[in-house]
Order: structure tokens, then C-alpha cells, then sequence
């Protein structure tokens, strides 16, 4: 049993990593959120072993970590106005990381539940239905949780949001 779970640790960290990452907004609380979460499959890991999709069991462990995280330390983030800075030029690496920095910034003004709606669609490619079954929602929820927390996204991000050149050439002809 130790080796599967080492094995599912390495198979799924990053993943784990990136989602914990996005729920929290910041690289040391990311680790110790993984961290918690994987001590706790740990301690879990024959059952968890056990079910067709550990993963999902797992997700779900991070996810109510992050809400009750997020319920005690509630604190407000300043985010800074996506008009001050300039436009980051196709290609330019260190703009995408400015960018990916303010989506992370928004992503946290988003309420939990719309901020988890998001981040497992996005950031773990499941589906509605998918989303509905690790939150105990109805697939309705989780669409205008979704439509609810992008217009958000929107709103707090334009610089972001814009259509690119290449969207407003398609479909021209």
C-alpha cells in the first residue's frame, strides 16, 4: 500500500500543486496545503486505495482544507489596477507571469465556492457533472457558480479578457 501512494505523490503533486496554488494565491500556503492534503490521504490511503478514482477523494480532501482555511483566516488582498501596467507584449515572458499573478489576484477576491468552481474547471478540466459530484452540488450550481465567477473575472481583469487579433479574424472572410 505505501508504494501505491508513493506512486499516486509523484503521479499527482504537480497537479495537486497547481490547484492548491490557484485556491490559495501564494507558493508557501500552496505547499502546506498539499502537504496536509497528502498526510491526510495518507492516513486515509486504504480506503481512499479503494475507490475507483482516488483522485477525485484526494481533490476533495484540498478542497476542504482550503474552505476551512480560507473561513479562518479570511483577510481582505489588495489587488493592484490592471490599467496601470502596461500590456504584456506577445512572447514576453515575464509579462505572462504579471498576468498569470493578477488571475491568481482576482481568483482570490472570488467568493470559495465560485473560486472552486472555477479552479476545477480550468485548472483540472472536469465537467459539470463532475464538479457537482466532488462538491455535493446540483450541475446547475455549478454552471452559474462558473458563468457567475468568470463575469467576475472579467470585470476585476479587462486587460485579460480582451479578444485577441487572432479571435477577431476568425470567422471573416
Amino acid at each position: 500500500m505505501e508504494a501505491d501512494f508513493q506512486a499516486f505523490v509523484a503521479a499527482r503533486s504537480t497537479a495537486l500543486f497547481r490547484g492548491a496554488y490557484v485556491l490559495t494565491g501564494n507558493r508557501e500556503a500552496a505547499e502546506d496545503l498539499v502537504q496536509e492534503t497528502l498526510e491526510r490521504a495518507c492516513r486515509k490511503w486504504r480506503t481512499i486505495a479503494k475507490k475507483d478514482a482516488p483522485d477525485l477523494y484526494v481533490r476533495r480532501i484540498m478542497v476542504n482544507l482550503a474552505n476551512d482555511r480560507w473561513r479562518r483566516f479570511r483577510r481582505l488582498v489588495t489587488t493592484s489596477d490592471p490599467e496601470s501596467g502596461d500590456k504584456a507584449a506577445p512572447g514576453d515572458e515575464f509579462g505572462q507571469v504579471d498576468n498569470r499573478d493578477q488571475l491568481v489576484r482576482a481568483l482570490q477576491q472570488l467568493p470559495m465556492r465560485m473560486r472552486t468552481v472555477v479552479v476545477l474547471r480550468y485548472f483540472h478540466d472536469l465537467s459539470d457533472t463532475e464538479i457537482a459530484a466532488d462538491l455535493g452540488i446540483s450541475p446547475s450550481t455549478v454552471r452559474s457558480q462558473l458563468a457567475r465567477g468568470i463575469e467576475k473575472l472579467r470585470d476585476q481583469i479587462p486587460v485579460l479578457s480582451a479578444p485577441s487579433p487572432r479571435q477577431h479574424t476568425e470567422g471573416i472572410r
